[in-house]
């Protein structure tokens, strides 16, 4: 079956937008994103159509660039049947995608046909939703690279037994819908390579745990960098702590490299770097391991980042020119996180840190226009559509289309800061 491309190109984008959700290795770093395009509109009629659903995605890759919507990751695209059959699947980059196919497939002899010459041209499958060994997935285990497993549909006590059978056969396992730390520690002992889930974003508070003092270091000098204190006192402080000046020199000499210059002193890079540029390089600083060099791979700062884009991104576009209310919106996503960052509730940080009401409403109660955008963005992030998301893009004055934008702008300022940092 031939599907004309230029027929799919034709369907309504401005209802969609791009959800990518995070997969990640067993070291937790990420390897990958899986996309969904989904729709804001009443019902998911729109959503279930595969066929036009798989055109969404494949379109907006075509002429956006796999690597502007993923970056350094693999794409998990999914593909039903009929997209498999049509000739449009073969505009998206082979070495950039695995293709998903979904539970639903038949594996008649037509699509095992067309899968062999898929991978002839360099293509990789995963399947998804495995939950037993039936027929359709015994057929089409050997012809793809990844099995995905959800392990909430799986009985727990069959788990093992279906995990060591797909390992026996030499097939790497995603494990999907891990949503909490011990999940992912079971599922690392079984062998899956990859996990989908947000477990590395849920606050798993801990009794009696406090911020560390390198921790500490970096919310003191976002509290002078809000207070506007004077550069001499800014850089006495960066200097007090030998990571952060070690951590800034790093990051302000692999931009000013470019430029055949070197940058010695903390000075010097704080001159460079400006204040804007500083307050968002140690919210990012706060992500990383103490010492370690910031690395984009870590789920927990991706999200982090791309909460803070989306937010500064939404609120110049309904308060154009307020370059204050940007700042303040990015700082709201950036510090989402730090429950899950610092294992501390949410109210503890926060009277730590000397932040405005707006800010404390928004992270604390989703409350006021910052925590009605990043109710948006959660949303986003867990690919709910249909009334929800429209509901909640209607309070913020915002259209689909604004949204997609504003994603679209986000990936490619956190691609382009991936390279910058690395």
């Amino acid at each position: 079956m031939l599907i004309d491309v230029n027929s799919q190109m034709s369907l309504p984008f401005d209802e969609f937008f791009l959800a990518r959700q995070p997969i990640l290795g067993r070291d937790q770093h990420l390897v990958a994103f899986e996309l969904l395009f989904r729709t804001a509109g009443a019902t998911e009629a729109n959503v279930t159509d595969d066929v036009a659903a798989t055109a969404a995605v494949i379109s907006h890759a075509s002429q956006l660039g796999m690597d502007q919507v993923v970056g350094a990751q693999l794409a998990f695209v999914n593909v039903s049947e009929a997209a498999l059959m049509s000739d449009y699947v073969r505009f998206l980059p082979a070495d950039k995608v695995i293709l998903e196919i979904l539970e639903t497939v038949k594996a008649s002899p037509s699509l095992v046909e067309r899968i062999i010459e898929l991978k002839g041209l360099g293509f990789k499958f995963a399947l998804d939703d495995v939950v037993s060994e039936s027929e359709d997935v015994k057929v089409l285990v050997d012809l793809v690279d990844v099995i995905k497993i959800d392990v909430k549909a799986v009985d727990p006590s069959r788990l093992s037994g279906l995990t060591e059978s797909l390992r026996a056969r030499g097939k790497l396992m995603l494990a999907e819908k891990v949503e909490t730390v011990e999940e992912f520690r079971q599922c690392l002992a079984l062998g899956f390579e990859f996990f989908q889930g947000y477990y590395f974003a849920r606050p798993t508070i801990m009794s009696g745990r406090t911020i560390a003092p390198s921790e500490m270091a970096i919310l003191d000098l976002l509290k002078l960098i809000d207070s506007d204190a004077d550069n001499q006192t800014i850089e006495v402080a960066v200097k007090r702590d030998a990571l952060i000046s070690l951590n800034l020199l790093r990051l302000v000499n692999t931009a000013a490299a470019k430029a055949g210059e070197r940058i010695d002193t903390v000075g010097e890079a704080l001159a460079s770097l400006g204040r804007q540029q500083l307050q968002r390089w140690l919210q990012i600083l706060l992500y990383a391991a103490p010492g370690a060099t910031v690395e984009m791979n870590l789920p927990l700062l991706q999200m982090a980042t791309t909460r803070g884009k989306l937010l500064e991104l939404m609120t110049l576009k309904l308060h154009p020119g307020q370059a204050a209310a940007a700042d303040t919106a990015f700082t709201v996503g950036i510090l989402s996180l730090t429950d899950a960052l610092f294992s501390i509730p949410m109210k503890d940080i926060l009277d730590t840190v000397d932040v405005a009401d707006e800010v404390r409403a928004a992270l604390l109660q989703r409350e006021g226009e910052y925590g009605d955008m990043l109710k948006v963005v959660e949303l986003i992030e867990k690919a709910k559509s249909g009334r929800p998301l429209n509901a909640a893009l209607r309070q913020i004055d915002l259209s689909v289309k604004d949204l997609r934008e504003i994603e679209m702008a986000a990936f490619e300022w956190l691609n382009a800061l991936a390279k910058e940092v690395h």
